[in-house]
């Protein structure tokens, strides 16, 4: 076995992986965010699995105006539009937290990865 067809084969191996992380992780925040659509009684949960109108289930659940997701979308705008994007980001998962009647800097703890995973896991599906 020469050096290039092991290469291939890692790389291979870590792309395989990385899309199922990635569609993993998709699961998991669609079905969180369809919870919490579900208890904070805002229509149309089923927004949750769709990109784009997940924002703006987000967006409802937070009781912000829909041309938010712009925002979102110009996000990819370097610079200015990721600082607006991680503002914003903070602001709506700060109002969805407070929306499932808890702390409003929960928002901040959702920048952090892994912990933002606890964050939203907790909001969907806590009693509280």
């Amino acid at each position: 076995m020469d050096i290039a067809s092991l290469l291939v084969g890692w790389v291979l191996g870590f792309i395989i992986f990385f899309i199922i992380v990635f569609f993993a992780l998709y699961i998991y925040m669609a079905l969180a965010l369809m919870a919490i659509a579900k208890r904070t009684k805002t229509k149309e949960p089923w927004f949750a699995w769709i990109p784009i109108l997940n924002i703006l289930l987000m967006l409802r659940i937070a009781k912000m105006h829909w041309a938010f997701i712009f925002v979102f979308l110009f996000s990819f705008i370097p610079i200015i539009g990721w600082i607006a994007g991680i503002v914003l980001t903070v602001i709506v998962w700060g109002k969805v937290s407070e929306a499932r009647k808890r702390p409003f800097w929960w928002g901040f703890l959702t920048l952090i990865p892994i912990v933002n995973l606890v964050i939203i896991g907790i909001l969907a599906w806590s009693k509280k």
